[in-house]
């Protein structure tokens, strides 16, 4: 098709260029793990229980037998089976902070799947299948990136998302509990959307986003936070390095805090209450599901937005103890 020229215009995206540039492009992070099962046939996979049950749809699309493994107050799988040529071994790098385990894992077991959904910066190691999602660090309605050395030869539609734009611009012309239904609704969608290329709408963006000012802030933001919170997180958090966090993960013996902070407008999401299904009441996975806050930190807030969300804490845990 020829190029269209004049009319009216579009949207002014910048497009200097991605992050994962040399990555496979596809519509949502459970695509990537889905086209991982079928490029390598496995037929069975070891999987956290502390994960987004979502992933079973690309697990049970692909027929695949699974079973579940515990973690530690580190995050560390706690496993000793031996990984069969025909299995493989999933790993979260829970909240872009857990690269270390990453490495860890990477030695330790056969036919490694790291699931960097969480950590978009993060670097995949030379020969590890890894997979990313944009959605969960930028304002975009879809996207994934994949490594892999082995490719399927199908070929795949592109999704389309801009009919799936409402909620991302509902909430900047509104707000974001105002656009919250249609935020669910996009999820819903890409719940039954398959595998697919990443939209060009999402490509577009993901090309104009300033990927070193984003990096900048977070860390910034997230050093703010470690100093302020440090002394009353009771997750002992490893040196970030050269990771970029996708949240502040916090958790504090008091209970109604995180629907104190709602209250205010600081919106904190729970990983992931499927856990329950799954997990045994007294685990870590369930203390976290149900104790953990993701504190959010990212590019669009700054030190000053920070602080506001410590006061908060500090003035909640202040009434807790009068």
């Amino acid at each position: 098709m020829n190029k269209e020229i004049g009319g009216y215009f579009s949207l002014e995206l910048r497009g200097e260029g991605e992050y994962h540039n040399n990555a496979i492009r596809l519509n949502t992070a459970r695509s990537a793990l889905q086209y991982i099962l079928r490029a390598k046939k496995y037929k069975k996979i070891y999987l956290p229980y502390y994960i987004c049950e979502c992933v079973l749809q690309s697990i049970l699309a692909e027929h695949l037998q699974y079973e579940y493994y515990p973690i530690n107050e580190k995050f560390e799988p706690i496993f000793d089976n031996q990984v069969l040529k025909d299995e493989c071994f999933l790993y979260v790098n829970y909240f872009g902070v857990n690269d270390h385990n990453v490495i860890k894992v990477a030695g330790k077991y056969s036919n490694v799947i790291i699931d960097n959904s969480q950590a978009f910066y993060s670097q995949p190691l030379m020969g590890i299948d890894t997979f990313y999602s944009a959605r969960k660090f930028f304002g975009v309605s879809d996207g994934a990136y994949l490594y892999t050395d082995t490719l399927l030869p199908d070929t795949f539609e592109h999704d389309v998302s801009y009919n799936r734009m409402e909620h991302l611009l509902k909430r900047i012309d509104i707000s974001a509990n105002e656009a919250y239904s249609l935020f669910l609704q996009n999820e819903c969608d890409l719940n039954n959307s398959g595998i697919k290329k990443m939209s060009q709408l999402t490509h577009a963006i993901l090309k104009s986003i300033n990927y070193d000012a984003c990096r900048k802030q977070r860390l910034e933001n997230y050093q703010y936070l470690c100093n302020k919170l440090g002394k009353l997180n009771m997750i002992n958090l490893p040196p970030i390095g050269n990771q970029v966090p996708m949240v502040y993960p916090f958790i504090t013996n008091e209970s109604g805090l995180r629907e104190a902070l709602i209250k205010n407008k600081i919106y904190i999401a729970t990983y992931w209450k499927d856990v329950l299904k799954h997990a045994l009441s007294d685990s870590f996975e369930v203390d976290c599901m149900q104790r953990l806050l993701a504190i959010p930190l990212d590019q669009r807030y700054t030190t000053a937005d920070m602080d506001y969300i410590c006061e908060n804490i500090f003035e909640y845990l202040r009434l807790e103890k009068n």
